[in-house]
């Protein structure tokens, strides 16, 4: 899934790596335009928060499948995610309705950094008990607030229901 996700973008003409041409680990800035470009950034860790939340929605709705099917759903719904995350309507939505005003979308080595900090999240999730899970994801969610101003919830809040005074807010 992961090799099949990486062949969709680049056939979708996603660019491999940063077009500034370097891949490093981690890019510190929300509004750099290497963020999404390189392995890791702020936005990486709202896919390991995909992963908890992925393992326990499928816990809930699928209990009696065991753990390697529930991966699987969790790794196509990321791939699937990332492919569709990186569609021209998402990338204007995007840079519509949140925080991410300059984003040109992911390149592929970042997708699937994504994807595979995703499989960090759900394999966390499968070995943490809950509590652990909860301030895990807590912290995840937490920290980037502090830091960026955004996070997964933020994300999606602005991407569905976009609000100008948490845009603002946002801004600084």
């Amino acid at each position: 899934m992961i090799l099949f996700a990486a062949a969709v973008l680049l056939a979708m003409g996603r660019n491999p790596i940063c077009t500034c041409g370097a891949i490093d680990l981690w890019v510190a800035g929300r509004d750099s335009p290497r963020t999404s470009q390189m392995l890791a950034d702020w936005y990486s860790f709202s896919h390991i928060v995909h992963g908890f939340l992925f393992f326990a929605v499928l816990w809930l709705i699928a209990p009696g499948w065991p753990v390697e099917r529930r991966f699987l759903v969790a790794l196509f719904i990321e791939a699937a995610w990332e492919i569709t995350e990186n569609t021209p309507m998402v990338i204007d939505r995007y840079r519509t309705a949140t925080a991410a005003l300059g984003y040109t979308g992911d390149s592929v080595i970042n997708s699937l950094s994504d994807i595979l900090m995703m499989i960090l999240g759900f394999l966390a999730a499968r070995k943490l008990p809950l509590w652990a899970s909860i301030a895990v994801v807590l912290f995840l969610e937490l920290v980037p607030l502090l830091v960026i101003r955004d996070n997964l919830t933020l994300n999606v809040w602005m991407l569905l229901w976009p609000s100008d005074a948490l845009r603002a807010w946002q801004a600084g």
